[in-house]
């Protein structure tokens, strides 16, 4: 593999990674709080299916991308309804928002399942930076959305353990009760942090539909919203660890199309199980210390919590 081989498969896997990266920053500020949303997947199908709808309609990607992230955030507001308002399962309630999702998003795009989409997104090359051998490509020469996807790392993780309000969330994920004992508005906090994990969902899903991939079919994301999930776990509940796990599996997605263009002697269907026997993986490895999970996981994740109680 030369240079110019080695910045292309970068460039991929950096490409790949954007939407993983946004999907699980939205999951992990959700999490902190204390929910367990695992909606993920259908909250991004249904952000990818609007964000294109609305970008092949009106020939303005942002505007589909401002819409992608209402629909994640409307997904975001029923599941925080069912599950913080009437107390309902979190992960049956998560469950059913990604079976939802995925059906009334394949219903609404089938009149976009052909349509071409007549703008894109162009790359936004930063001067001299771009120039640098192999990571000027990959890093400096995304597009907007790809720059805000790591200003938002930097801008949560500032959020999180540098601001009182950040400090908030972080009690009320440990300990809803305590929190409210002690004046903290438990369920205004879950709510925010349930509608930013969907409007991160959305923006996500838009990002596979109007830039990645530029078209609508269903089923889009196709899984990677429980990649999403798997790589907040992954990265301990840490925004930097998610980043760069993130950009992990976006290698892995990468090297598979890479593989396949180099004619790699082996089944194409095989490579494209990689970057989910690489999430089994993960998984499995992680699971072998329970303790260490537990150690970092918010204390109430995924428990009902009433201020009546």
């Amino acid at each position: 593999m030369d240079a110019s081989q080695a910045s292309d498969l970068l460039s991929s896997a950096v490409i790949a990674a954007i939407p993983l990266m946004l999907a699980g920053l939205g999951e992990l500020v959700t999490e902190k709080s204390g929910v367990l949303n695992l909606g993920v997947e259908g909250m991004m199908l249904m952000g990818a299916v609007t964000g294109y709808a609305v970008a092949a309609s009106t020939g303005h990607p942002w505007l589909g991308f401002a819409a992608a992230i209402g629909a994640g955030m409307a997904m975001a507001l029923l599941f925080g309804f069912l599950t913080l308002t009437l107390l309902a399962n979190q992960v049956a309630t998560g469950l059913a928002l990604t079976i939802f999702g995925t059906g009334f998003s394949a219903y609404i795009g089938k009149p976009f399942t052909s349509l071409t989409l007549p703008v894109t997104v162009e790359m936004l090359p930063l001067p001299g930076l771009s120039k640098i051998p192999v990571l000027g490509p990959a890093l400096f020469s995304l597009t907007l959305l790809g720059y805000l996807s790591f200003i938002l790392f930097l801008l949560v993780g500032w959020f999180l353990y540098r601001t009182r309000a950040g400090l908030m969330l972080r009690a009320v994920g440990e300990s809803p009760q305590v929190a409210h004992a002690v004046g903290f508005p438990v369920l205004t906090i879950r709510y925010g942090a349930t509608l930013f994990g969907g409007a991160m969902a959305g923006l996500g899903g838009a990002y596979y539909s109007i830039v990645y991939l530029h078209l609508w079919q269903e089923q889009l994301t196709a899984g990677r919203g429980w990649i999403a999930l798997a790589l907040v776990v992954f990265a301990s509940w840490r925004p930097g660890r998610l980043m760069v796990g993130a950009l992990l599996f976006g290698a892995v997605m990468a090297l598979q199309f890479y593989a396949q263009a180099i004619g790699v002697p082996v089944p194409t269907q095989f490579l494209a199980m990689l970057p989910y026997l690489a999430t089994v993986l993960v998984l499995v490895l992680i699971s072998r210390n329970p303790n260490l999970t537990r150690l970092n996981a918010p204390g109430s994740l995924g428990k009902p919590f009433s201020s009546l109680a």
